[in-house]
């Protein structure tokens, strides 16, 4: 029997596919597709997914694949390319651009058609993993012990958990009849990825990251460098179907001229808000697209997911290995569905900001009206979409397990900033433990992964590996002797889980070390007497 079952490769499903394996649980994912991705339907790895690809040993990959280091990422807004320019958010180029204080990684530009195949080579790369293209579910029946898989062509397969890494269309969130609460469809949108070497020789604004089109009816499309080279992505904010003749004449009015270039793809979709109502049952769960979609202002539709995989992996290595409890996979919506909805709203918010619903008759006029429109318009703009754009720290690295069953509390969380470019790291359990750099170079984060960690920092009370060696919890030790790291973590004692999150915190070592571990794995349930814990 097969310890996990994974549908759907893209990046969510290999990223858990990675997780599981490089835990050494056995796992096949199978994709009814070829794998092959010619359209970038995202660009943005946020910096949170940074860090987990740095655990799996890809983080260099994902960062130098190629993109021209010295091309600048500025956001700017215009006419067209040929046409007024409004406003800038000027962004680094790759070299130019500034260390994080809060993590040893940063925001990476990967387009999905590069991307994918990362995740995909490390995922062929690891024993157990055994990705199938080609194949496709039919149906499957979820059972007490087990569920069992019928695939295309009569194939049987019967796995201990099931996850559905299928997309907003999955069959298998259809299947357990889980629905999607929220905006079903904001609008209709259109992806036109095209080739074009030397665009720009075509106009004066110089090379950026993304270029926003704003016509009388506000901004209309945006224009991303794909591989800073020749491959552009067009995505239209509100369009219907279009045929190629109107996906060329859409390029050349965002160009704002006539000039030769190939259509590669016209891909038409929906951008919806939406999150599952849960996010799976005993034995199948959902990640990624399956159980939340958003608008993509902002990029964290695939990042999201990506924590989803995470969250779900370890989770189920725990089970599979058999020092997880039975409340450990019933935590996995507790703690994402909250997240999931937290980059919904999130994205809305991006939404709003760039789709102003006014008319502007007067924006390609040379006139005096159309130079004060255009001013107006620009300043509002270039303020509004920093959040989305300049290094939005908190949304990526900021969200919490606040009130997860596996997490023991001390409090009230840290206040959620307004700007969403502000992140405050704090050890307080349910959130990502932080990051400080090591006196031999490394990162904290490279302290976490395999199991859990017991940070001490200036203390030696406590030490539970006899308890955890009990219950067959991976559990490693690690003193720190480091004033700046201890204050950044504000307590002497800090245990940390697989996934990079606090689970508990203190100054003194817990009246019972073995509930604390309990707690933390899913052995006892959340209503146990906050006394007996701490």
């Amino acid at each position: 029997m097969i310890p996990v079952l994974i549908v759907g490769g893209g990046p969510v499903g290999l990223a858990l596919a990675i997780e599981l394996g490089g835990r050494g649980v056995p796992c096949t994912l199978i994709e009814q597709g070829d794998g092959r991705i010619v359209e970038a339907k995202m660009f943005a790895t946020g910096i949170r997914t940074l860090e987990f690809c740095r655990r799996w040993g890809i983080a260099r990959e994902v960062r130098d694949w190629g993109f021209p280091r010295d091309f600048p990422f500025d956001n700017v807004f215009v006419t067209s390319l040929a046409g007024y320019e409004l406003a800038r958010i000027a962004m680094p180029s790759i070299e130019r651009t500034p260390v994080v204080e809060q993590s040893p990684e940063n925001f990476a530009h990967c387009p999905q058609f590069v991307f994918d195949p990362i995740l995909r080579r490390k995922a062929d790369s690891l024993p157990g993993v055994t990705l199938r293209y080609g194949t496709r579910l039919e149906r499957f029946e979820e059972r007490d012990d087990r569920v069992v898989a019928h695939l295309e062509g009569g194939e049987t397969l019967e796995a201990c958990f099931l996850a559905g890494c299928d997309g907003f269309s999955s069959a298998i969130r259809k299947a357990l009849g889980i629905e999607m609460r929220g905006d079903a469809l904001l609008n209709r949108a259109v992806n036109i990825m095209f080739r074009a070497p030397a665009l720009s020789s075509l106009h004066d604004k110089g090379n950026a990251g993304r270029y926003v089109t704003i016509g009388v009816d506000g901004p209309w499309a945006s224009l991303t460098a794909a591989d800073g080279r020749e491959r552009w992505r067009l995505m239209l904010y509100d369009e219907k179907d279009l045929s190629d003749p109107q996906a060329a004449q859409a390029v050349r009015r965002a160009v704002g001229r006539d000039f030769d270039f190939e259509v590669l793809t016209v891909g038409v979709w929906a951008r919806r808000n939406l999150v599952a109502e849960r996010y799976g049952t005993k034995r199948v769960f959902l990640a990624g697209d399956a159980v939340h979609v958003m608008p993509p202002n902002g990029g964290l539709g695939m990042n999201t997911g990506i924590g989803d995989a995470v969250d779900l992996g370890w989770k189920l290595a725990a089970v599979h290995q058999g020092w997880g409890g039975p409340a450990l996979l019933a935590s996995y919506d507790a703690e994402r569905r909250p997240a999931g909805a937290r980059a919904c709203a999130e994205a809305m918010r991006n939404f709003d900001r760039i789709t102003p619903r006014r008319h502007f008759p007067d924006i390609h006029a040379d006139t005096e009206a159309g130079r004060k429109v255009r001013a107006e318009l620009g300043a509002k703009l270039s303020v509004s979409m920093r959040n989305a754009w300049d290094n939005p720290l908190n949304t990526h690295l900021g969200y919490r397990y606040d009130g997860s069953p596996i997490t023991i509390p001390d409090g009230a969380p840290p206040a959620e900033p307004e700007d969403s470019r502000i992140y405050v790291q704090s050890s307080h359990p349910g959130g990502r433990a932080p990051h400080a750099w090591l006196a031999d170079g490394r990162s904290t984060l490279d302290l976490f992964g395999k199991g859990f960690t017991l940070l001490r920092f200036q203390s030696r009370d406590w030490d539970p590996r006899r308890e955890a060696r009990q219950r067959g919890m991976p559990l490693e030790v690690v003193d720190i002797d480091d004033t700046a790291s201890a204050r950044l973590y504000e307590r002497r004692l800090v245990l940390v889980r697989p996934d990079g999150h606090v689970a508990w915190r203190d100054d003194v070592p817990p009246a019972d070390a073995g509930a604390v571990l309990d707690r933390a794995r899913g052995a006892i349930h959340s209503n146990v007497p906050q006394e007996e814990v701490s």
